[in-house]
């Protein structure tokens, strides 16, 4: 192995992160040159020096975090007021687009408004809106006038 490839290894290799048989390859060329065995003298000093680093926590943050984790989160009626609202809005213009996008609404005999069929014409074979444009009732299915 070259010098420039097994330096590029060797924090993977301290990590734990390569094969056994890579590791083999890097001990063998770490005892053949003094250069890499440098490095990885140098690489292993510090994965040291920075595995005992203190890492102290500021005072009484564990006891705050407690705190915050159990106090349920209650919302303001405002906010309930106004999710409610966005949500009546958001049928009311779905309703409204829902009817702009299929326009040509007809009544039936008991006046109330239905979809033309006409707008599923050019829907490729098979696709849902074929099989509904194409369905015809059958007669006496049930249904008694």
């Amino acid at each position: 192995m070259e010098c420039q490839a097994v330096q590029a290894q060797l924090s993977a290799w301290l990590d734990g992160e390569l094969s056994e048989a890579t590791g083999a390859m890097l001990t063998a060329h770490l005892g053949k040159c003094e250069a890499c065995r440098e490095e990885w003298r140098q690489l292993a000093a510090l994965d040291a020096a920075l595995g005992n680093l203190a890492a102290p926590a500021p005072m009484g943050l564990p006891e705050k975090v407690v705190l915050r984790v159990r106090q349920p989160r209650r919302r303001s009626g405002w906010q309930a007021a106004a999710l409610a609202a966005c949500l009546v809005l958001g049928i009311a213009l779905g309703g409204t687009m829902a009817r702009t996008f299929y326009g040509g609404a007809a009544s039936n005999e008991a006046g109330v408004e239905v979809a033309s069929l006409e707008v599923f014409h050019d829907f490729p074979q098979g696709s849902l809106g074929a099989v509904v444009a194409s369905y015809q009732p059958e007669e006496g299915n049930g249904n008694q006038q």
